[in-house]
């Protein structure tokens, strides 16, 4: 006997007349996601469970850094808070948030003085503590003036890394990138 392979037998060709049987029994339009028993309709919704996609917003957001956003990307980014990831500008229910660190559920936000006693914000704030994040918030002048001490606050919110997680490697001091505590 040979060991060659066969080819594959063809499909029933429409065109002969073939397999038109199953099809009329069918129905024409039959379909297991398009309202068969037991299919559900596909419902429409935002990421991360928003009634409403807002990610050209985000993705706007993304590359419209404030100098204060921009400051805080560059301490969080890359795993450089002792190897913890950070995204920025992710959707969250009906919110978009400056950075989220899913593992840990911490939220961090920069605040420029819009945000002073801004009742929205405490609203949105009560809705992602609801969703078991953490949010801390940093005022702009603080994150300029003093990042090293802003670095330490988001330290101290994080829970103690897994030893497996914290073996990445060092960012490069050859590229200009600072390496936060």
């Amino acid at each position: 006997m040979s060991n060659r392979l066969q080819p594959p037998l063809p499909n029933p060709s429409p065109a002969r007349g073939e397999g038109l049987e199953r099809r009329e029994n069918l129905g024409e339009n039959s379909s297991p996601l398009a309202g068969e028993e037991g299919a559900r309709p596909r419902q429409r919704v935002g990421r991360r469970g928003g009634q409403r996609s807002l990610l050209d917003l985000a993705k706007g957001n993304r590359k419209n850094l404030t100098d204060a956003e921009r400051k805080l990307w560059s301490i969080l980014r890359s795993h450089r808070l002792q190897g913890w990831k950070f995204k920025r500008q992710e959707q969250l229910g009906d919110f978009i948030v400056d950075f989220v660190c899913f593992r840990a559920r911490l939220i961090v936000e920069a605040d420029g003085s819009q945000h002073a006693d801004n009742a929205d914000d405490l609203v949105r704030t009560t809705w992602l503590e609801g969703k078991g994040f953490r949010v801390i918030r940093f005022w702009n002048n603080d994150i300029l003036l003093n990042p090293d001490g802003v670095a330490t606050a988001i330290l101290a919110a994080l829970p103690p890394l897994l030893p497996t997680a914290s073996r990445r490697a060092p960012s490069s001091p050859a590229r200009g990138e600072e390496n936060y505590l």
